[in-house]
């Protein structure tokens, strides 16, 4: 049995007036039945374009240039229409970062929930309030009877994400993209909103992209990561190996960045510099004006994601595997 998705050397451009521009540069990973793989990165890092790629809801002036999206083996790069339609909401829905963009306030929860399921299934308006009361009792949602007659500004931040969250699984999607789903949201609250995404894919079987600047987030729910930087994926690989074990000076950068617990009031470590603009992507390896192991390849090759001899990670790395890495074991020793 296939991978329920497989991206392989995805690109994404934006045409404008100064030319084409590169936002998603070669892209490739795969999810199976049931996984969870977080895509992390800085703003700018082509996270949310991937997401957006993946179900062909990239609005012009972008498009897709290059690659093939696979999900249960069907290419979707080129569908339209009709059978994009067919997919989106039904095999594979998406959760947005913003719940008040996602919900309508002129309309109660009940009457979006039922005209969801009624856009994708030929049912009655009461066999869809049954399955949209199921769905808020699986968010926890409570007095759900009552709370499909309200609005969405009668809900708090928390209350509206469990409710995009219930839309999102009304059809019973195989694959849930999930684009910063708490950021909007406080930390107490963005912890109940990550147990609920992963209880769920445990219960149903359902596959998740968490899409997410947080590290710290990924670690907890996901099982693979794969690290973006400028269009390109850095590093890919279980996501204790990377949260552990960090090959790319980038991702050990994110990982330095996490406050430390052990430790508090030490200060926050940063990586210098920014990340480049699509305008001004440098040539080479992309990440080497801010790296602190360069050599003199990087100004000019770009490096290919390839397997680290000695790690189960794969990386885009050209200094990288000349010599083999000292573990944190061997620097303490």
């Amino acid at each position: 049995m296939g991978h329920l998705l497989e991206v392989k050397d995805l690109e994404v451009k934006f045409a404008l007036r100064m030319g084409d521009l590169t936002a998603i540069n070669g892209v490739s990973f795969t999810l199976d039945r049931g996984e969870r793989l977080g895509l992390v990165g800085e703003s700018g890092a082509g996270k949310s374009v991937t997401g957006f790629a993946i179900i062909n809801l990239i609005s012009k002036p972008g498009y897709i240039s290059g690659g093939t999206v696979i999900f249960d083996g069907r290419d979707l790069t080129g569908l339209t229409g009709e059978g994009m339609r067919h997919i989106r909401g039904n095999l594979i829905s998406m959760i947005f970062q913003d719940p008040m963009m996602t919900l309508n306030p002129v309309l109660t929860i009940g009457t979006q929930m039922v005209e969801t399921l009624q856009a994708h299934m030929n049912i009655s308006r009461k066999a869809a309030e049954k399955i949209a009361l199921e769905k808020l009792r699986m968010v926890q949602i409570p007095s759900p009877e009552k709370r499909l007659q309200q609005y969405p500004h009668e809900f708090s931040g928390g209350m509206r994400q469990r409710i995009v969250v219930a839309i999102a699984l009304l059809a019973d999607p195989a694959l849930i993209i999930a684009d910063e789903p708490t950021t909007a949201l406080d930390v107490t609250i963005q912890a109940e909103i990550m147990e609920l995404l992963l209880e769920l894919c445990e219960s149903e079987g359902t596959g998740l992209i968490l899409i997410t600047h947080d590290l710290a987030v990924v670690s907890q729910v996901t099982q693979k990561i794969a690290v973006m930087y400028a269009g390109k994926v850095v590093e890919a690989g279980l996501t204790e190996d990377i949260i552990d074990n960090p090959l790319h000076p980038y991702t050990q950068g994110l990982i330095k960045a996490l406050p430390d617990g052990r430790n508090p009031g030490t200060r926050l470590n940063q990586i210098p510099g920014v990340m480049p603009s699509l305008i001004d992507i440098p040539p080479g390896c992309s990440f080497h004006p801010r790296c602190t192991i360069r050599g003199d390849i990087c100004r000019y090759e770009s490096p290919v994601l390839r397997e680290i001899p000695g790690y189960r990670n794969m990386a885009a790395c050209h200094m990288l595997g000349l010599k083999k890495e000292p573990t944190e074991k061997d620097r303490a020793e």
